[in-house]
């Protein structure tokens, strides 16, 4: 039970990533390159706080530690870039299928191949998703957004796959956030950087909230599940990114979100109870 309500809660903050990086970029109130900084420098500082109170120091020279910056400051430019165009949902389906994908991939070159289980509950689940975001007769999405999406979803799942061997998860997410900083520096020379007080203060409550804390919490849960059923309940974002864009932005939402829910909650339960992908 414990296991489930973290998973449940990392999934949630996902989702809000989507939502909040959405309400400030694309409505204006943050330019994509500040928001990226504001995000990483807060998440930094919160985690930091958190460690110094716990105790123990800061594993900045691991082995994974640039690996995992990296694919952490990809991830946060390429998604802070494609939500200038993308609704919250059709990003988080774009960034999870991506994730998805890569990890079965991954886990298939190095001999853990996704069970018949997991390959068809993930498959229902997909199928959910695609019929809750098919385009409708208002167009299809933006290439670039949609490139700039795929382009994050390598990112994490490449941090998702170095972040299954974090022995502390939180003091490995702190480090990636700290040395991510210069990275995003670096990267985003050059840019014009516009703020608003509503714009740094979104940006703090995801990068400090549902973005540090979610993946500290994330990197505890990976050594306890399977690549693949890590992948496969990640499809869960976009639904609850669906719903949340809905509410609070007011983005569009139709009737046939229900059954896609029913399919995407499905085909994770039949991934994850069997005893198959419990191993």
């Amino acid at each position: 039970m414990r296991l489930f309500l973290a998973i449940t809660l990392t999934m949630i903050a996902f989702a809000a990533n989507s939502v909040l990086t959405r309400l400030a970029i694309g409505g204006g109130f943050i330019d994509p390159s500040g928001f990226a900084l504001v995000r990483v420098v807060s998440g930094a500082l919160v985690l930091g706080m958190i460690i110094s109170l716990r105790g123990g120091g800061l594993p900045l020279l691991r082995r994974n530690r640039i690996p995992g910056a990296l694919s952490l400051a990809v991830y946060l430019v390429g998604f802070s870039l494609a939500y200038l165009t993308l609704d919250a949902g059709l990003g988080a389906l774009i960034l999870f299928g991506v994730v998805q994908v890569s990890m079965f991939l991954h886990g298939t070159l190095h001999g853990t191949a996704p069970t018949v289980r997991q390959l068809t509950g993930g498959g229902v689940a997909f199928i959910g998703l695609l019929c809750a975001l098919w385009p409708g007769p208002g167009g299809v999405a933006d290439p670039v957004g949609a490139a700039l999406m795929v382009f994050a979803g390598l990112g994490w799942a490449a941090y998702t796959i170095i972040g299954r061997n974090a022995q502390d998860p939180l003091a490995a997410t702190s480090a990636n956030f700290l040395l991510c900083i210069p990275i995003l520096l670096i990267l985003l020379t050059g840019t014009g950087l516009t703020f608003s007080t509503t714009g740094v203060a979104i940006g703090i409550l995801c990068g400090g909230l549902t973005s540090g804390l979610g993946y500290a919490l994330w990197y505890s849960v990976l050594p306890k599940i399977q690549g693949a059923t890590a992948a496969i309940v990640q499809l869960s974002v976009p639904v609850i990114a669906i719903v949340a864009g809905a509410v609070l932005l007011g983005e569009e939402i139709g009737l046939i979100v229900g059954f896609a829910t029913v399919l995407v909650v499905g085909g994770i339960a039949w991934s994850v109870t069997g005893s198959e992908a419990q191993g």
